[in-house]
Parts: C-alpha cells; structure tokens; sequence
C-alpha cells in the first residue's frame, strides 16, 4: 500500500497528524528543511530560507502543542511571498533596490500567521515589486516550474506557487494584483484563492498598485486555503481599506451540498485565444460540477477585451507613485559617491530598479501627467466601473462564474520575454476580477502536454466561502489536485 511521506500530507492531514501526536512540528519542519536543500537550486522557489527561525518556532509550537492551545496551523511549515514586511528578516520584494532591508516591523499577514504558532519556513521568490506573469522579474533569477522545468510558474507569486507544488512547504502566501495568486497557481497545480478586497489587511505588504493588490493563500487542496483564510482574514485598523465584517468558519460550509447552484460561464472566456485542450479541460470541470447536481447557464462580460487596457494605466499609475518613496534617500539601495542630489536619485533608481518594473513607472508617471490625467486614468477608472457592473449583471442570473484562468498552460521561459503585450494578454481572464474586487479561485482540474490548468471561479463580493465549498466539493470528486510533479 502506497504511503505518503511528510511532505505529501495536505496541510490540514499535516495538521491533524500533530494534533494526534503522531508527528511533531520539528519532524515536519526538518524534513522541508532538508528538501529545499536538496531540491530548491532547481526551482529557485525561495530568496530567504530561515532555517534556524523555523526550528526555534517549531520547538515553541509543539510546546504549544502539549500545553494544549493549539490552533489549526499551529506547528505548520508555510513560506511567505517576500513582500510581506517580517520583522527581523530580510524582505526584498525581488529587487536589487530593497536587496539589504530588513523590516522593522510585522506585517499584519505575517503576525497572524506567528501568532497562531504556524513555522515560517522562509520567503519566497517573486517579480519585482509583483510585476509580471511570469516570474522571469526578480532580481535573485526566474523560478522554474517544478512540472517542467523549462516553463513559467506563472507570476507574480511563482515562488510561493513553485514551492507548493515542489512540496517545500504545506502552504504559501500569495498577492493577487492582476492574477498573481490564480495564474501561478493554475500553471503549478496548486489551489490559490484571491479574496475579496478588503478582506485580508495589506498593512505591512509593500505596495504595488494599492486598489487592486489583495493576499491569499496557496496550497494543495481548498480545504488546506479554508484553514488559512480563517488565519489571514479579519478588520484591521492600520489598513484603512480593510472591512471591518465578521470572518465566517470557512472551514464549516465546505461539505454544503452544490445541488441547484447556477454556474455562469462567459461567452467571452471561449473565444478566440484559447488553447482548444485547455477548453476542453475546462468544459470537462464543469461537466463534474453538472454530477454534482449544478446548472450551467451562459452569461456576459461585454467589456471583459476592455480589462488590459484599463488595467495597464490604473496599475502602472499606482505603482509610480508608490515606488516614488524608493530614491535611495528615503529607502532602498543608494548609488556610490553620487555628484550631487539629483545624480543619486537618478542613478540609485536606475540601478535599483530592473526594466520590467521601469517600464511601468514610466507609463504610469505618463498617465497621471498634466494633460493627459483625463484622457488616460480618468478614462480607466470609467471602464473599471463598467467591469464591475458586467459582473453584477451576471451575478443577478448565476451564483459562480467559471472559465479559465489563462489561454495556454504554462509557456516556456524566455518564449515571451521581449513582446510585453503578448505577455500581458496572458491575464486576460483574471484582471478584470481584481478591477471589480471580486474573489478569484484557481484549483487544478487536468494536465496539457505534461503541464497542469486551472479552473477558475468567481464569486460575488465577500463569498469567499462559497467559492471554497465548490472548490472542495469539486476535490472530493476529482483527484487533479493530488497529483504532483514526482508521481504524474
């Protein structure tokens, strides 16, 4: 009888397992420790590996443990997106310019994780400052996909993704500004959830465009991102655009029976674009979905070819002004023996930065400029709230939309690393979510050429738990989600 080793078990099988006593948190956490030594130079999924941090946290946990106050994640092994600020430990949000800072503080994410006794594991790799679709940004190299080793892990959370999938940790934090949570998710085989805006605290993220970024979780199953949803949700007063609502269990709905649910699927996401077999992976999901007693209805998103162009001046906009607080006075690298104020702004900036993440200053510095404010990001939030009606629209006719999460399986490195606008397209089906600040949901629903795709599904604001009910109910039917780079 095949028996799974450590690092196979779910998070939650993990957690069980301690609660049983059948296994200890410094057993866990030392059997991850040993695996990223011995697998990560071939993904490069982490920046920062805290080994000594996590085996004192995993010696505090199991005392936790015995003293019997423990929590669902207590003693669990996770790794953090290294954008979340973690006192002590260095967080450079993939950027030579922030390749030295050392947080001063606790990020809210990162503290609630701490406070319920969870082992961070290390930080994870990522696109500078978030930007990208593919993990191709970072200053410390690309991640590879643990699936294959030549392809994208998709971005911007590819290192938390990648390491997931590689099994080198039970869990990950992502951010989701355009995609980022979903797509890398999709393209590793993992299950990443995107909440509602306002949901999770962003105090303590380093910001790349504030109205769109949001955190979640990624790990094996939906029952594994219920678990740590339940960690990561909840008001906080240093966010002000955190809401302050009740955090159901989310745990407690995952078992509702899905009979009579109306799936919605946009006429627009099976268009033009779309890989034939990824279709038909998609098709076949939703097929599972119809067993289980849904209906499927078709419905429209007119404005959803409007997402990219919105998109790309609301986000590069923000990012430029966020960013601006990066001169090598304030924070960040600063450049040698500089000839006078301006010569450091300008050289500190140009060697901090790398191109992908100068490109979006510059078009966003562009769009907020006198003259062209109106014509450009006035324009864009015009279109953004006309996304968000689309979807309420569809929403008065379904209960969850479905499609996928990008056109094609995970592409080569280097295939698109010169033509920005192919790349960007690879957001199409996910962008618009974030312009509406809906929840976006990726679980693993079949492979292509050897590369795993994501079904993804949408849900109305603060739903979080329905999306996680369909996403289980789907698991406890399918086995996609158990399949694994080392056993396909």
């Amino acid at each position: 009888m095949y028996e799974k080793t450590l690092s196979e078990l779910s998070l939650s099988e993990q957690s069980q397992a301690l609660e049983s006593g059948e296994l200890s948190s410094v057993e866990l956490t030392q059997t991850y420790l040993e695996r990223i030594k011995q697998l990560d130079s071939d993904y490069n999924s982490y920046i920062t590996v805290t080994e000594e941090l996590a085996l004192t946290q995993a010696k505090e946990a199991d005392e936790r443990r015995a003293a019997g106050d423990a929590t669902a994640l207590t003693g669990i092994p996770v790794a953090h997106k290294d954008l979340f600020c973690t006192e002590g430990v260095k967080t450079t949000c993939g950027s030579n310019i922030l390749d030295n800072f050392v947080a001063p503080y606790e990020s809210t994410v990162t503290r609630k994780f701490k406070e319920a006794s969870a082992v961070m594991l290390g930080k994870t790799n990522m696109d500078e400052f978030a930007m990208g679709s593919s993990n191709e940004n970072s200053h410390y190299g690309a991640v590879k996909n643990p699936w294959d080793t030549k392809a994208i892990p998709g971005g911007s959370s590819g290192g938390s993704a990648a390491a997931v999938a590689a099994r080198l940790a039970a869990g990950a934090t992502g951010t989701d500004t355009g995609g980022s949570i979903r797509q890398p998710a999709s393209h590793c085989g993992i299950t990443g959830l995107k909440p509602t805006y306002g949901r999770v605290s962003r105090y303590g993220m380093i910001a790349y465009a504030s109205s769109l970024d949001q955190a979640g979780p990624m790990a094996q199953t939906a029952e594994d991102c219920a678990l740590m949803l339940n960690t990561m949700a909840g008001f906080d007063h240093r966010d002000s655009t955190c809401m302050d609502r009740e955090v159901p269990d989310y745990t407690a709905t995952l078992n509702d029976s899905l009979e009579g649910m109306t799936i919605g699927l946009p006429k627009e996401y099976f268009s033009t674009g779309l890989d034939a077999a990824v279709e038909q992976r998609i098709r076949d999901a939703v097929a599972e979905y119809e067993k289980l007693g849904a209906r499927v209805k078709e419905v429209s998103l007119p404005n959803l070819e409007l997402s990219i162009p919105s998109y790309y001046v609301i986000a590069p906009a923000e990012a430029s002004t966020n960013l601006s607080r990066f001169d090598g006075a304030r924070f960040g690298h600063r450049c040698d023996n500089p000839a006078d104020l301006m010569d450091m702004y300008k050289r500190s900036r140009s060697e901090g930065f790398g191109e992908e993440v100068k490109r979006r200053i510059l078009v966003g510095t562009y769009a907020l400029s006198a003259g062209y404010y109106d014509a450009y990001y006035r324009k864009a939030q015009q279109i953004r709230r006309m996304i968000r009606d689309d979807f309420m629209n569809a929403f008065e006719q379904c209960d969850i939309i479905m499609g996928p999460n990008a056109p094609t399986p995970a592409f080569n490195i280097g295939e698109k690393s010169d033509d920005p606008v192919a790349m960007y397209l690879s957001d199409i089906y996910t962008l618009s979510v974030n312009l509406a600040g809906l929840p976006g949901m990726s679980v693993p629903a079949g492979i292509v050429e050897g590369r795993p795709v994501g079904l993804q599904m949408i849900g109305r604001h603060f739903d979080e738990s329905r999306l996680l009910n369909a996403a289980h109910r789907f698991q406890q039917a399918t086995d996609f989600h158990k399949a694994s780079p080392f056993k396909a």
